[in-house]
């Protein structure tokens, strides 16, 4: 059996702010779920709405509307449109507003209440009922439980400023959840808790992810796994990694991990799917076998798994304390963080492995004739996402770091993360870049054979590879 193992998939338009509690959003009611049966059952209130007028509000595809009822000013069921402009969408969600009185512009009320409810695949075997694909969007039910993320799937009302390109997908939250066939309750910002019933409260916005099923968990201090299946010894093992990866990345930044990862083992839907994503600080391994979380403690899969690890790890800082948005942000977020795991698996593994990476990422571009940065004006003009992302993007910050050098490019990853602005664009690439260096003759010769240049991925590997 070929498994594809695909590394975590970010959409291609994320929010740009890490919300403080004042601005975020705020999400109470009540959820019900069965895994068996594949249902959601939800009445949910979103209210403390950000002061934007072009909103849109997503709420997934399969989620059948009962009303949107206005709480606040008044106690009224909306009359509400929906959108076939809102293009950044995956495709797992519908983009909802409410019209104004003359219908030209769109009104939003105090607190909105959706009541709606939806029947799920249920994928509880490999002979007859899975899917063809499984993919970070989609609401997964296994017959053991339910996994989905909060920005993709979009399960709860999610606003979207189109105007400045910025996803409100991080809430605060005061939940009641019921899945009575359920043994624990996860909900991405609480602790997993062994019931059928829990209410959960997170004051601190998060995208709320959900793992709800029959498992068990463990939480040594540093990790904490849910549905572990893997020895004591093995576990003590990944904790003792992960803590390293963190110690690699707190030195390097000198910003420190604010909270526990959870990481999640769980299969997809489908037979041949595996991968891990990342909604922080919760990382979904999903997969059958030695292709899910498991090629962690597989001493073949480990040089493999260890630099995943590292990446999804690394989204801590690109894309949880800096989160992106505009036609590069995509590739700021992954390539980045790619940068980042690669220069792990430099210091923390053989020289082998790092050079063995290298070689593939450099075999991946070849034939491969990408717009540079400076020519992409749209997310349209990124060809082959994947490769340009996770192959073409670090090769360039490999090659910027040898112009460089290694603590200049920490430098400018700080200078990117720390640095704030409206949009995460062209410009605020290159003006990070000539703060850190403070030399303009060394940051033009890197924009011209980097960032503005139609053979730069010829300039790169000529670099990475001279001797």
């Amino acid at each position: 059996m070929n498994f594809r193992i695909v590394a975590c998939f970010i959409l291609l338009t994320i929010s740009l702010n890490i919300f403080s509690q004042e601005n975020a959003p705020h999400l109470k009611g009540k959820v019900k779920i069965s895994i068996k049966e594949g249902t959601f059952d939800c009445d949910l209130t979103l209210s403390n709405f950000p002061k934007i007028q072009d909103y849109l509000i997503r709420l997934n595809s399969g989620m059948n509307l009962l009303h949107i009822r206005s709480k606040k000013p008044k106690d009224i069921v909306v009359i509400y449109e929906k959108s076939d402009k809102d293009s950044t969408s995956s495709g797992e969600s519908l983009a909802y507003y409410i019209p104004d009185n003359n219908r030209k512009g769109k009104f939003i009320p105090e607190e909105l209440q959706f009541r709606y409810v939806a029947k799920f695949p249920v994928a509880n075997d490999t002979i007859a009922n899975f899917s063809r694909e499984d993919w970070r969007g989609n609401i997964a039910f296994n017959g053991m439980s339910v996994r989905c993320d909060g920005r993709q799937s979009a399960w709860y009302p999610i606003i979207y400023d189109a105007k400045k390109d910025i996803t409100y997908d991080r809430v605060v939250y005061d939940i009641e959840f019921i899945c009575e066939d359920c043994k624990t309750i996860y909900a991405n910002g609480n602790k997993p808790v062994n019931a059928t019933s829990a209410h959960l409260i997170s004051n601190e916005p998060k995208e709320i992810a959900l793992f709800c099923g029959n498992y068990d968990f463990i939480d040594d201090g540093t990790i904490t796994i849910l549905n572990p299946k893997f020895e004591e010894e093995k576990i003590k093992q990944f904790s003792n990694l992960v803590s390293s990866y963190k110690k690699y990345y707190e030195q390097k930044l000198n910003i420190k991990f604010n909270q526990t990862p959870t990481f999640i083992n769980t299969t997809p839907t489908s037979k041949k799917n595996g991968w891990l994503f990342v909604s922080y600080p919760t990382i979904m391994g999903i997969g059958w076998g030695k292709h899910g979380l498991a090629g962690i403690f597989e001493e073949k899969s480990q040089k493999f798994y260890k630099p995943l690890i590292a990446h999804e790890l690394g989204h801590y800082y690109f894309g949880t304390i800096k989160v992106f948005n505009s036609e590069l942000g995509d590739m700021m977020s992954e390539g980045f963080t790619e940068y980042m795991a690669l220069k792990l698996t430099e210091e923390n593994q053989t020289e082998k492995n790092y050079d063995e990476v290298i070689a593939k990422k450099i075999e991946n571009l070849k034939n491969f004739k990408p717009n540079s940065f400076s020519m992409v004006k749209s997310i349209t003009d990124i060809s082959v996402r994947q490769t340009y992302v996770y192959d073409y993007a670090p090769m360039i910050f490999i090659a910027i770091e040898k112009e460089i050098g290694k603590k200049k490019m920490w430098e400018w990853l700080k200078n990117i993360i720390e640095t704030k602005v409206e949009f995460t664009n062209y410009d605020f690439l290159v003006s990070t870049l000539k703060n850190t260096l403070k030399n303009d003759k060394k940051a033009e010769l890197i924009i011209n054979a980097y960032f503005n240049n139609v053979n730069s991925t010829e300039n790169a590997i000529k670099k990475i590879t001279e001797k």
